[in-house]
C-alpha cells in the first residue's frame, strides 16, 4: 500500500510538473532575444540597404533606414557615415556634421570622415573648415588623388592659383590620366596669363576625355589666333553640355574672371548664334 501510494504520488508530481509547464507557456509567450552580435550584424545589413537606397536616389527612405541602423548600433562609425551621407542627400547639413562628429569620436583615423566633412562645409560655404577637414583626411590617406584635387579646387576658389597648380600637379602624378586636374590646371594658368600653357593643358585633357569643359576652354584660348577651330570646338562643347553657355554654371565649375570674359566674347560670335540659342533653350 505504501509502495503503491509512493508510486501514485510520484506519478501525480510528474503530471503536475508537465501540466504547470504547459500552463505557463500558455500564459507567458516565448520571446526571441537576439545576442549583441546578431543585433550588430542586423544593423550592418540595414545600413547596407540604406546605402543602396541612397545610390538609387531614394533619399528619404535611405535616411529612415540609416537612422534605424544607428539606433540599433550606435558604436559603429560606418553606420554614422552612411547616416551622414543620407542626411547630406536630404540637405540636412548640420545634422550630417553631427553624425560625422560621432563617427570621428568612435574612430578618428578614417579619412572618409574628413572628406565627407569637407563636402558638407563647402555646401554651407564654410571654405576654411572645408580646407582644414580635407588636409586632415589627406594626412591619413596621402595618395587620394581626388581629395588632393578637391583641395586644389579650394585654392582655385581663393584665387591662390600657384597653390592650386601645385596640388593639381600632385594629383596628376598619382593618376596621370586624371583629366579633371589637367583641365583645372588650364583654368589656373589662364588666370595667370599663361595662355600657351593653358592651351597645352586643355589639349592634353581633351586627348584623355573629349569633355565639354576643356573643349570650350581651348576654344576661348585660341579664339583670336584660330577663329575657325575655336568656333568648331565651341559648337562641339555646347552640343555635349549646353550648360556651359551659362556664365553662372561656368563659375560653379571654377572658371576665373579672365577666362569667363574671353568665353563671353567667343559666344557672341555670329557663327555661334544658333548654337547659343539652342543651348539656352535646352537648359530652360
Amino acid at each position: 500500500m505504501k509502495k503503491f501510494l509512493n508510486k501514485t504520488i510520484w506519478i501525480s508530481l510528474i503530471f503536475f510538473y508537465f501540466f504547470q509547464i504547459e500552463k505557463l507557456q500558455a500564459i507567458v509567450p516565448y520571446y526571441y532575444s537576439p545576442t549583441i552580435k546578431k543585433l550588430q550584424k542586423q544593423s550592418l545589413n540595414i545600413g547596407k540597404n540604406a546605402y543602396q537606397l541612397l545610390y538609387f536616389g531614394q533619399y528619404e527612405d535611405s535616411l529612415n533606414l540609416a537612422k534605424l541602423a544607428v539606433k540599433i548600433n550606435a558604436k559603429n562609425e560606418k553606420l554614422w557615415l552612411i547616416l551622414a551621407e543620407a542626411q547630406i542627400a536630404n540637405k540636412k547639413y548640420k545634422k550630417a556634421l553631427n553624425s560625422l562628429n560621432k563617427a570621428e569620436q568612435i574612430n578618428p583615423n578614417i579619412s572618409e570622415i574628413y572628406f565627407a566633412k569637407s563636402n558638407v562645409y563647402l555646401k554651407i560655404s564654410e571654405r576654411t573648415q572645408a580646407k582644414s577637414a580635407l588636409e586632415k583626411g589627406i594626412k591619413i590617406e596621402p595618395n587620394n588623388h581626388k581629395a588632393i584635387f578637391q583641395l586644389g579646387n579650394i585654392f582655385l576658389m581663393e584665387k591662390n592659383y600657384l597653390g592650386a597648380i601645385k596640388l593639381f600637379d600632385k594629383s596628376i602624378k598619382i593618376k596621370p590620366d586624371f583629366w579633371q586636374a589637367i583641365n583645372n590646371q588650364g583654368l589656373a594658368f589662364f588666370e595667370r596669363n599663361n595662355i600657351n600653357l593653358s592651351i597645352k593643358l586643355f589639349e592634353s585633357a581633351i586627348s584623355i576625355e573629349e569633355n565639354a569643359e576643356p573643349l570650350l576652354g581651348l576654344a576661348s584660348c585660341i579664339k583670336t589666333n584660330n577663329t575657325q577651330l575655336a568656333i568648331k570646338l565651341a559648337k562641339k562643347a555646347l552640343a555635349k553640355n549646353p550648360k556651359y553657355v551659362n556664365y553662372d554654371y561656368r563659375k560653379q565649375q571654377l572658371w576665373g574672371e579672365k577666362l569667363q570674359a574671353s568665353t563671353e566674347i567667343l559666344l557672341q560670335n555670329e557663327l555661334l548664334k544658333n548654337d547659343v540659342i539652342m543651348a539656352k533653350s535646352k537648359i530652360g
